[in-house]
């Protein structure tokens, strides 16, 4: 039974990796183990940024957004000599096992870091974005969606005042998950998102087509991965000759205290993970799949890419 672990946070931060790494701290700690904080992500193994936590490290956490381990790129990891330099130092405070919290590149990690050196891994799926392969839900999703809908709530009361066309761009350079939701939840008549092609021209002339039949303004979602909300609203204000507002939400959609649901499954998550670890699981991914806490193979969920469900891509269509 590995007794001595290590926990990190890589990548972007998203709202509940902090409840997700509270309940890997206290979990290990009831379970009788020990458990180091790595900070600033991979970085913090080469530099060696770590230190054992007790039960107080994680106190007054869970309400917190962003993550209290840091995060932060690593250039030298991403190497072979990096690696085997991170697990070295692993090896000197007799860190066993390795919880790892982040998005698919964070993950990607991980999994070359426990075929190169064979220490145990498990990854819990940290990211905004919903892209992770296997399961239907990732840590700070549901936080940035209603970050996003509160957005588009305000941004809606100046657009009808004003009779204006309010775009909107939101994060998702491969993934239209927050675009698709945002849109159905907040009433937009056009999401433009990466998994499907679109005519600039036909959104337009549908625009137009809408004032004609008394519709007082129009609210435009963009995720980032179709190209700038910027340009593309300069190209609807050009060829509707309608007022055009922009807004880039940007990095507010990361920050902001955890939803209900991203504490608590965030928590579960956590709990699953650090019991799996301890009981020499690796190579996997906590996430879930209709309601249920699920294991997925690593190897699986960073080599398969996850597609957005076509129900709500029907969904947003239906509603316009």
């Amino acid at each position: 039974m590995i007794k001595n672990i290590g926990v990190l946070t890589s990548g972007g931060d998203s709202p509940g990796m902090n409840a997700a790494a509270r309940a890997v701290v206290r979990t290990v700690l009831y379970e009788g183990g020990k458990v180091w904080g790595i900070y600033d992500g991979y970085r913090g193994l080469l530099d060696e940024k770590m230190e054992e936590l007790n039960s107080r490290s994680v106190a007054d956490i869970l309400q917190r957004g962003g993550t209290f381990l840091g995060t932060a790129r690593c250039k030298r990891f991403m190497t072979p000599e990096g690696r085997m330099e991170a697990y070295e130092n692993m090896k000197k405070r007799g860190i066993e096992g390795l919880v790892v919290i982040g998005g698919d590149g964070s993950l990607r990690g991980a999994s070359k870091l426990s075929a190169e050196t064979g220490v145990p891994i498990v990854g819990l799926p940290g990211t905004i974005d919903n892209d992770v392969w296997g399961t239907d839900y990732t840590i700070g999703c549901d936080t940035a969606a209603n970050t996003i809908i509160d957005a588009i709530n305000k941004l809606r009361d100046t657009a009808s005042a004003h009779s204006r066309i309010a775009v909107v761009e939101v994060m998702g350079r491969r993934c239209g998950w927050l675009a698709t939701l945002a849109g159905i939840a907040g009433g937009a008549e056009v999401v433009l998102i990466p998994e499907r092609e679109f005519n600039l021209d036909d959104v337009c002339a549908n625009l137009v087509k809408s004032y004609e039949n008394g519709r007082r303004y129009s609210l435009v979602v963009v995720a980032e991965g179709v190209g700038s909300g910027i340009d593309i609203g300069k190209y609807i204000e050009e060829k509707t000759q309608m007022d055009v507002r922009v807004s880039v939400l940007g990095h507010i959609q990361r920050g902001g205290s955890p939803t209900v649901q991203d504490r608590v499954k965030a928590s579960q998550l956590g709990e699953k993970a650090a019991l799996a670890l301890m009981a020499g699981q690796t190579d996997v991914v906590f996430g879930f799949n209709k309601g249920k806490v699920v294991a997925i193979n690593l190897h699986d969920a960073i080599t398969n890419k996850k597609p957005l469900d076509p129900e709500y891509i029907e969904l947003a269509d239906m509603l316009v």
